[in-house]
């Protein structure tokens, strides 16, 4: 088989390492990739965005199979263009990728199907939205509607936080059109948890659990990032827990979205909070975490292009997943500054310290080369993973590998995983 891998993050390094190692694949292009992806895919300089232009290369190059990873593309249609031009393509179509581009629709869709969700009022205008939180209780969740690079979601103590939050959005447009409606939400409270799971449209297959970290800073302060690392398993998700989702929000989730006419065939990333009342949807995503993936898929024993056909074919009812039982953790090195400034193009030392280990993964998220040297190119550099036979052994791992690697204003979160390992 001959695949393309559409992205160039931290992601879809890890989709890359892993479709890489399946028997079927040939030959493996990423577009348009980095330094790390360039080690096991000829890369590629095409735009996620340009959508005619990724499926003429589709066409000219006989690719079999294309992977999305990205949100953008998957809202902006771009498997309507390839299924469109007859190619072989994972991931949602719009219709149903809409899934993640509006909250809005997501809210509406669990509250339609009664799947377990925080309450919420929708508001079109910012001066309804003001109004609304002049009697609401805090602390309180104001979200953007759209896509907003895992950064849209504003938690506020407060009357005077909730307000400027909705002026950030509607007023000063700080995420652009994601932020022309927004979702007001009650707050509630418990460990997050993230289960990916694959889906073809009827049936869904939850994937091990991780849990991310979001914020910049240790302790949990700071700005929303994309994630500042990863681990897996939860131990918080038990077999108790995983069977009520299967029963009242996995499945649930795809025959509502078959019911509304919108049949999801790709990863849905399921957002859960577990509640003293139960576990609750937070978010959907229509694709495999950032860093998430960096902590699953190294842990998946499956063929992963294997069950990605699957999943495209209809037959995911035949898979059975399987994985290793043993642990993860990924760090995110970032430079400093992010998710706000930060400078880039420094040379990373180190990276050959890891060439002869099955233990640590180094997946590049903003990497590119330059005269034969690997250079940062953006605010998350790289994921550290690590494996080991718990939390506390692959943690420990992970820390003493981020001590290898060095580059000029190199920043990392010192708490991930802390709370669980002590």
């Amino acid at each position: 088989m001959r695949v393309l891998i559409i992205g160039g993050g931290g992601r879809e390094h890890a989709i890359a390492w892993k479709v890489s190692q399946s028997p079927k694949v040939k030959k493996l292009y990423c577009a348009p990739g980095n330094a790390g992806i360039s080690e096991c895919a000829e890369c590629v300089d095409i735009s996620v965005m340009a959508h005619e232009e990724l499926a003429e290369f589709a066409l000219s190059n006989k690719i079999d199979l294309t992977i999305v990873g990205p949100d953008d593309p998957l809202a902006a249609g771009i498997v309507d263009v390839f299924e469109k031009r007859g190619l072989r393509i994972f991931g949602p179509r719009k219709e149903a990728a809409i899934i993640e581009s509006s909250k809005v629709f997501s809210k509406n869709l669990m509250k339609k199907y009664n799947i377990p969700t925080a309450a919420y009022e929708v508001f079109d205008s910012a001066d309804d939205a003001i109004e609304y939180l002049r009697t609401a209780d805090y602390p309180i969740v104001v979200k953007a509607d759209g896509l907003a690079l895992g950064k849209g979601v504003l938690i506020c103590s407060n009357y005077n936080e909730a307000v400027k939050a909705v002026k950030a959005i509607m007023i000063e447009k700080q995420f652009g059109k994601s932020g022309s409606r927004l979702v007001i939400e009650e707050y509630i409270s418990g460990p997050e948890v993230s289960v990916l799971a694959f889906c073809d449209g009827t049936h869904i297959l939850p994937m091990t659990s991780a849990q991310d970290h979001k914020r910049a800073k240790d302790n949990d302060q700071g700005l929303n990032t994309g994630g500042m690392g990863t681990f897996s398993p939860s131990p918080f998700y038990t077999e108790e827990i995983d069977d009520f989702c299967k029963k009242h929000i996995y499945q649930s989730t795809m025959d509502a979205m078959k019911a509304e006419g919108r049949d999801f065939v790709g990863i849905l990333f399921v957002g859960l909070i577990l509640t003293k009342d139960g576990p609750k949807v937070l978010e959907y995503n229509a694709r495999f975490g950032d860093p998430e993936a960096q902590v699953v898929l190294p842990r998946l024993n499956n063929d992963l292009v294997e069950v990605i056909e699957a999943c495209i074919d209809g037959r995911l009812n035949q898979i059975e997943l399987s994985f290793d039982d043993n642990a993860a953790v990924c760090v995110i090195l970032a430079s400093d500054g992010y998710p706000e400034h930060y400078e880039k193009g420094f040379e990373i030392q180190g990276l050959d310290s890891f060439s002869d280990s099955s233990n640590y993964y180094i997946f590049h998220a903003a990497t590119k080369k330059k005269n034969g040297h690997i250079l940062t190119n953006g605010g998350r550099v790289l994921g550290v993973t690590a494996i080991g036979s718990n939390l506390v052994d692959a943690r420990a791992k992970a820390y003493e590998a981020t001590e290898k690697i060095h580059f000029k204003n190199k920043y990392m979160r010192r708490d991930i995983g802390k709370s669980i390992c002590g």
